[in-house]
């Protein structure tokens, strides 16, 4: 992104975040995309599997924007559930808080299409939800398609057992319900039947697929267009699109942050792009943990198990000189919430659920970022042999049986409960820096200390009306602390 519109570019890489007239421009859909788009638009209740980063709001928000073009038999809201007093909530406190969300978003829709007489009963009763949605769908004559965004969060999963039982309920012949989640979000409660109830889409970009090469191609000519007229002649230049991508298993807020690494440079080589792996490792997935680390409440305590499985699992993929492996069933039952992390945080990703090992038994196959495995690779450095063989994916995947103690990790005890770490720091930790790169300023932070807002929990608790009445914090503003509050709270 080298025009000025590079500072919105850190921003946008939440697309939730991203400006109207520039979601267009900086978001691209593969066929895969176009597939995963036609459902979200269909009726039948969906959910949109993936980890961070990995393009899911990007999905349904092009959903929402185009069942929003032109004349449509459709009623379509998009809703994130950033809402931290959902967070915070169970039972029948969590539907209370969800129902009016839902019933003020609709209200809020109708309003601006001038049908304010036909506005939602105000009520925090899922039964009466559904019986409006019913009649706002009679009413309008069209079906209602809702899209929950921000749905699944790694450090509560409590509350997913009431999302799930409000999704299932008002969903309807006339009301289709789509979600986003996160891989390995298993608490769907009693009541909510994954395989009836729901059509689960896996969002992840598979290297092995046709489209994977044109699609990284495209993103890059309307994000970066001059990294592709830099490549040495060492390597293709097509060959370039198809290696970022699959240096970050696919996951698309990777991708961009691997493409700054290399805007500045004048030649991309085999030095550069190990220069560029290693950095990407050291500055991205790394810190990456530690910025979940107070996000995750009563999971906290799983960061270290995660970062040490991480740590034995790449140094054996680099000892077998491979990009993927086979871990055992067993070992995943055993390792679940820090693999559930890691395939999150972009370390990993799932590739095939369910493959027979040579060793016996079945396991999960999962592609591994070349980023943190080049710190493992004899070496450290990309060569034209490695670069042939990853490009090529010439290589097959290595396997961890059942009673292999390579992961070998003691799993800690989980506390009862535990609030979110993040919300009792200071609001100085919400300043410019690498894991806040449009972080506020020191003049503002000046503003809401002497307002009493000192911590990142009051700053989240604060209404707009109260930010909006403190000197040099205008709506742009506004939006900015909205912003950069919804990163330090969520995913």
């Amino acid at each position: 992104m080298n025009e000025p519109h590079e500072e919105q570019g850190q921003l946008i890489l939440a697309s939730e975040e991203c400006p109207d007239e520039l979601f267009e421009r900086f978001h691209k859909f593969s066929s895969y995309d176009e597939q995963i788009i036609r459902k979200l638009i269909a009726h039948g209740p969906i959910l949109l599997r993936g980890g961070r980063g990995s393009g899911k709001s990007a999905l349904l928000l092009e959903a929402h924007k185009r069942l929003n073009t032109g004349e449509s038999n459709v009623f379509s809201v998009y809703l994130s559930l950033r809402y931290l007093p959902l967070l915070r909530s169970k039972g029948e406190q969590y539907e209370n808080i969800f129902c009016q969300l839902l019933i003020n978003k609709i209200n809020q829709k109708l309003s601006v299409l001038g049908l304010k007489s036909i506005e939602l009963v105000s009520s925090p009763s899922v039964g009466t939800v559904q019986q409006e949605l019913v009649y706002l769908s009679s009413r309008l004559s069209k079906r209602i398609v809702l899209f929950f965004d921000d749905a699944a969060h790694l450090g509560r999963e409590t509350a997913l057992t009431e999302f799930f039982d409000i999704f299932r309920t008002i969903s309807s012949s006339t009301v289709s319900c789509k979600a986003a989640i996160y891989p390995g979000v298993t608490k769907f409660g009693i009541r909510f039947d994954v395989f009836n109830d729901a059509t689960v889409i896996d969002i992840t970009r598979d290297e092995r697929l046709e489209y994977f090469a044109k699609f990284f191609t495209d993103v890059i000519k309307a994000r970066a267009a001059n990294l592709l007229t830099k490549t040495s002649r060492a390597f293709p230049e097509v060959d370039l699109p198809y290696f970022l991508g699959r240096s970050v298993v696919g996951n698309m807020r990777a991708f961009v942050f691997a493409c700054n690494k290399l805007h500045d440079v004048e030649r991309i080589g085999f030095p550069e792009l190990t220069e560029m792996l290693l950095s990407l490792s050291a500055d991205y997935y790394w810190p990456l943990l530690e910025e979940l680390t107070p996000k995750l409440g009563i999971y906290e305590v799983m960061i270290e198990p995660s970062r040490l499985i991480a740590e034995k699992l790449f140094s054996f993929a680099g000892q077998s000189k491979t990009t993927s492996v086979i871990i055992h069933r067993d070992i995943l039952q055993r390792y679940a919430k820090p693999m559930e992390i890691l395939e999150y945080a972009g370390f990993i990703s799932r590739r095939e659920a369910s493959r027979s090992m040579k060793s016996g038994g079945r396991g999960s196959r999962f592609s591994l970022n070349l980023c943190n495995l080049l710190e493992s690779y004899p070496g450290r450095r990309v060569t034209a042999e490695i670069f042939e063989s990853w490009v090529r994916d010439k290589v097959d995947p290595a396997e961890i049986h059942a009673s292999s103690s390579a992961l070998d990790v003691t799993m800690p005890d989980l506390p009862e409960d535990h609030d979110l770490t993040i919300l009792s720091y200071d609001i100085n930790q919400l300043k410019v820096s690498k894991a806040y790169p449009y972080g506020l300023t020191d003049r503002r932070i000046a503003v809401l200390r002497e307002n009493d807002i000192n911590t990142v929990g009051e700053l989240t608790d604060a209404s707009d009306e109260k930010l909006l009445s403190l000197e040099t914090i205008g709506e742009k503003y506004l939006q900015r602390i909205r912003n950069v509050v919804g990163q330090a709270v969520w995913m």
